[in-house]
Order: structure tokens, then C-alpha cells, then sequence
């Protein structure tokens, strides 16, 4: 069973500046109606924190998700 994860957005700190949603390999991210980002495809992140890494204001936190025994 393959690894599965989790994209945590801070909104309060995004300021949808959309460097997460160019660098996303797998296209989990979008900008919401609000202009902040938002995990919208999240089963496809593959957890290489390319988001997490370039986003300037530390909104954006991936986190593996537990596996149910």
C-alpha cells in the first residue's frame, strides 16, 4: 500500500502568492474564491513537499497520513 498525505494550509499566513500551486508536480493545489491556496486534489499529493519548501510565508504543511491498521 502506497504512502498517503496530507496538505495542511495555514489560511490566515497564505497570501496566494500561487508559487505551491506552479511547483506541485501532481496539480493538488488550487487558489480558492478567497485567493488562498487550497488542497483541492489531495489523494494525488505524493508527498515530495515541494509546496511546504517554497511557500514564503510557511502557510503549508504535509504530513503523512496515518495508516488504519
Amino acid at each position: 500500500m502506497s504512502k498517503q498525505f496530507d496538505v495542511l494550509i495555514n489560511k490566515g499566513w497564505c497570501k496566494g502568492c500561487g508559487l505551491c500551486i506552479a511547483v506541485c508536480p501532481k496539480n493538488v493545489l488550487e487558489l480558492d474564491d478567497r485567493v488562498k491556496c487550497e488542497p483541492v486534489r489531495m489523494d494525488d499529493c505524493i508527498g515530495c513537499r515541494q509546496c511546504e519548501n517554497i511557500c514564503p510565508d510557511l502557510a503549508i504543511t504535509v504530513k503523512e497520513r496515518e495508516q488504519d491498521a
